[in-house]
């Protein structure tokens, strides 16, 4: 696609307040494929003004119309699923194959979900002699993160206009053209002028400035922790309510009655897809001690079959973060048994699909997130030092356990500190509720629970 050169704000696309551009790199050859402005606070200021305005007639709108908006954008992301593939793949990197199964399908699933649940979902409900009202929050400051573009996108967008409020979106620099066509589908589907606006820009810049606008009642933020923590200060500081989506470290427990192979490969797998950039992904693999070292075999040899399958890391300040953190685990201790700190590619932001043995739980790699191909595997004497090993962390935001009998594997999933856990493998549910413990943040997304966000509650007494 070619980018725009403005901001999508109040239904159009207009000239952005300064000059400033960002330019997007392809991480696979570092050339640059497009130029977006860098949007400033008056551009945010000018956007979140049209949100504002567009409000009282959004809000007001019935349920079913707003359904029916989110039905159209959903079919007209559908119609340009291929577009979408394509730009993701241009801008992050991403194999095409992975972008069409991925970082396109599983948005539109999303988005089907809320055209759904907005037609469905109860606003009203009858509590002893109250009626008990759910209203949307408002204007919503959406901030979203490069490394699943589309799909960020719409877990915080489909919802706020299922809602009822009206949107703002300030999306990664790194992947802002998929947004730009997120806007024009929003703009396809018939979603009145104002409800949903877009500022592309820098996070210091505009990301901070609609954090602190005044006139935005929610903030919605995915991206790392260290961010999440200044977002929620200042939203904490105006009494803002926040929903924040932030990091992970991530423990597949693997119990001894489970299928090892399988689990090992599963969970490789999951640590390599989409280069490592998940907050979500298993990047430490328990293993009980007498079947250790035929786990960290199966892990090196799988490993090495993604050799050529994964895309490159976003960009070069990620791929020297990642190399960055290998040599940490390398001069901490830790066994190298497949790939390295060295780049597999003369050009490009490459990195190996990186395995380490025996790491420690106070292993700098244990307990960071490293956000690359990079997996840790740790041993454990019993299942309660699995437990603590697998809850000593500041994150909890996903997890997997592996065991014979799927009640077993429950039971251990039951005692973990995260947010959600597959069991046995598991698969994408997106209606199930998406969101961490601990310092992974605040809040939900998908589902109905994801919905609930984006609403405050009114009671009304007879």
């Amino acid at each position: 696609m070619k980018a725009h050169d403005g901001m999508y704000i109040d239904g159009e696309w207009r000239p952005a307040a300064g000059r400033d551009a960002i330019e997007v790199v392809n991480p696979v050859d570092e050339q640059v494929i497009g130029r977006v402005p860098a949007g400033t606070a008056e551009d945010v200021d000018t956007a979140v003004r049209a949100a504002r305005a567009a409000l009282p007639a959004w809000a007001a709108t019935a349920p079913a119309e707003r359904a029916a908006r989110l039905a159209a954008l959903r079919d007209v992301l559908v119609a340009c699923k291929d577009e979408i593939a394509e730009t993701v793949t241009a801008e992050l990197g991403s194999p095409l194959k992975f972008s069409e199964n991925v970082h396109a399908a599983v948005p539109l699933a999303v988005a089907a979900s809320y055209a759904e649940l907005a037609a469905t979902y109860a606003f009203e409900e009858q509590v002893g002699n109250s009626i008990v009202r759910q209203e949307p929050i408002g204007v919503v400051g959406a901030i979203t993160p490069w490394n699943y573009p589309l799909h960020q996108i719409v877990a915080k967008v489909a919802p706020a206009l299922a809602a009822g409020c009206t949107v703002v979106l300030k999306p990664a620099e790194d992947t802002p053209l998929v947004a730009q066509l997120f806007a024009e589908a929003v703009h396809e589907a018939g979603v009145p002028a104002g409800v949903f606006n877009l500022v592309t820009g820098l996070g210091p810049v505009a990301g901070q400035a609609l954090a602190e606008h005044p006139d935005v009642d929610l903030v919605s933020f995915t991206g790392s922790t260290a961010v999440g923590r200044q977002i929620g200060a200042t939203a904490g500081a105006a009494i803002k309510k926040v929903a924040l989506e932030l990091g992970g470290k991530s423990a597949n427990v693997i119990l001894p009655s489970a299928d090892l192979a399988k689990a090992v490969n599963v969970g490789v797998a999951n640590v390599m897809s989409n280069s490592g950039q998940t907050c979500s992904a298993w990047t430490r693999m328990l293993v009980h001690r007498e079947q250790y070292e035929e786990a960290v075999e199966l892990a090196a040899t799988a490993a090495a079959k993604y050799g050529d399958r994964i895309g490159p890391v976003v960009n070069a300040k990620q791929q020297a973060r990642v190399r960055g953190y290998i040599e940490k685990g390398v001069a901490e201790g830790a066994r190298l048994v497949a790939g390295g700190p060295e780049s597999p590619r003369e050009q490009g932001c490459f990195v190996a699909p990186t395995v380490f043995a025996d790491v420690t739980p106070d292993m700098t790699i244990a307990q960071e997130e490293i956000f690359g191909p990079v997996l840790s595997i740790l041993r454990y004497e019993d299942e309660e030092d699995a437990l603590r090993i697998a809850n000593g962390s500041v994150y909890g935001l996903a997890g997997a356990v592996w065991a014979g009998e799927e009640a077993e594997a429950v039971a251990f999933a039951r005692r973990m500190d995260t947010g959600q856990v597959d069991i046995n493998g598991g698969r994408f549910n997106p209606l199930a509720p998406f969101g961490g413990y601990k310092q992974s943040g605040v809040g939900r997304e998908l589902g109905s629970h994801g919905l609930a966000e984006y609403l405050q509650t009114k009671s009304l007494q007879f």
